[in-house]
């Protein structure tokens, strides 16, 4: 009887109808979305739940730029434990592909991150859902951090995996280099890179990303239709124009993989050290993808948070203090001396050749000497159109670079990385160099 009582307290809390969530059956991801209209914007969603918690706080998915709920078919189960699962796709994100609002004549384009995260807020009002958890990857992470800022009425607690607070220079760079590409139609390049930013392929040894994944990831990329270009286009242009993005102040997990390329695990750090009720994890061997490749290990750390249990002892994470978050790397990869460091950039588009010594390296950037401050400012004046020349066994090969410091003669780049065959060479060309150097 007790028991009763308390469900119906739970229904009336949530305040909807006893078909809103779909009981879980391991057919549901073959239906297409449900869809909520707000002003001529689509909001796409599955509301599912386990019997047992079905009344409990729902948990709100906010994925990445092009996560699709199959993404997360895996995870679900687990999250039962703790309630209902609402993943949800937004304008333009996820699968959701709309990218013009016929009522009012406007581009997804002109939606903002914030924006995204009040429409967010609309629809959980038009639903009538007073409370919940939110788990938001990636750029859905930003998505999350702005709905806790604007609502935390709304938020019990939060997990954010994949997040960070400022954008560092290299890493809009990287984000530009990719639109270029696609706008060039450098399609099979485009797939490869975008992959090669997101997975740490120096550390696949450690991370043991599935190569059918990789594939199925990379295939995804390089066919994008239109459309799917024009959402991405979207996207990064969203993410490029970031500026601060705000904390949470309700109970705060911060995630990211050990190994983690694209979202630094020092850039999560210091997002976590802002937020004033917060718990932080790396997740051993994975890098920006932890959901794909250390599934079990994530998913136990978000219920347990969720679940309000310790997360000190979940097998492979690793909890840091507020001491450790400040101590962590800004550059985790470590670099090397290479044995013959006199070698050359080419323009990839002139006869351009410009002398230049290595200092030290390693698969993701280099630092570069020139002769004098002259010949460092004139490699400077070409920061995504220089290739930087190695010799290996079987012969010369060449990376491109993107310059992004200038310091007197010394110039500091990172790798464009748009090829796999290219990337490999430049790892096993690294691993057999001399040993790595030391900051002291």
């Amino acid at each position: 009887m007790n028991s009763m009582i308390y469900m119906e307290k739970k229904r009336q809390q949530v305040n909807l109808g006893d078909d809103f969530f779909e009981i879980y059956n391991k057919n549901c991801f073959k239906q297409p979305p449900r869809e909520t209209w707000i002003n001529g914007w689509k909001i796409e969603y599955m509301a599912i739940a386990a019997p047992a918690t079905r009344f409990n706080t729902p948990i709100v998915i906010v994925g990445g730029a092009f996560q699709n709920f199959s993404s997360y078919k895996y995870c679900v189960e687990q999250l039962f434990e703790k309630g209902p699962v609402i993943l949800i796709d937004l304008p333009s994100l996820g699968a959701n592909q709309q990218i013009y609002n016929q009522e009012c004549g406007q581009s997804a384009a002109t939606l903002e991150l914030p924006d995204l995260s009040r429409m967010l807020g609309a629809w959980l009002d038009l639903i009538g859902i007073t409370k919940v958890s939110m788990m938001g990857m990636s750029l859905g992470s930003v998505v999350a951090s702005y709905f806790a800022h604007q609502r935390p009425e709304l938020l019990d607690r939060v997990v954010l995996m994949g997040v960070m607070q400022e954008t560092r220079k290299s890493w809009r760079m990287l984000l530009e280099e990719s639109l270029l590409l696609m706008q060039e139609q450098r399609m099979t390049e485009f797939g490869q890179a975008v992959i090669l930013y997101l997975v740490n392929h120096a550390k696949l040894d450690k991370t043991r990303m599935s190569p059918t994944a990789k594939r199925l990831f990379f295939q995804q990329m390089a066919e994008f239709g239109q459309t799917e270009q024009h959402r991405y286009e979207i996207n990064c242009n969203r993410l490029l124009r970031l500026s601060h993005v705000p904390v949470p102040r309700c109970k705060t997990l911060v995630a990211c993989g050990q190994y983690d390329s694209f979202t630094l695990p020092y850039e999560n750090a210091n997002f976590a050290l802002q937020c004033p009720n917060v718990q932080f994890a790396l997740i051993a061997n994975a890098d920006h993808l932890p959901q794909l490749q250390r599934r079990k290990e994530t998913l136990d750390l978000f219920v347990r948070f969720l679940k309000d249990e310790s997360i000190d002892q979940v097998e492979g994470i690793m909890t840091l203090t507020r001491e450790q978050m400040q101590q962590l790397e800004h550059h985790p990869e470590a670099r090397v001396k290479v044995a013959h460091p006199q070698t050359k950039l080419q323009h990839r588009q002139t006869t351009l050749e410009l002398p230049v010594e290595i200092v030290d390296l390693n698969y993701f950037e280099v630092l570069l000497q020139f002769s004098d401050t002259q010949l460092a400012a004139e490699a400077a004046q070409y920061p995504r159109d220089l290739s930087l020349f190695f010799q290996d066994a079987v012969g010369e090969f060449k990376v491109e670079c993107l310059i992004f410091a200038l310091e007197l003669s010394q110039v500091r780049a990172i790798f464009k990385h748009g090829s796999f065959d290219i990337s490999e060479r430049l790892l096993a060309f690294i691993q057999t160099q001399a040993s790595p150097v030391s900051d002291a």
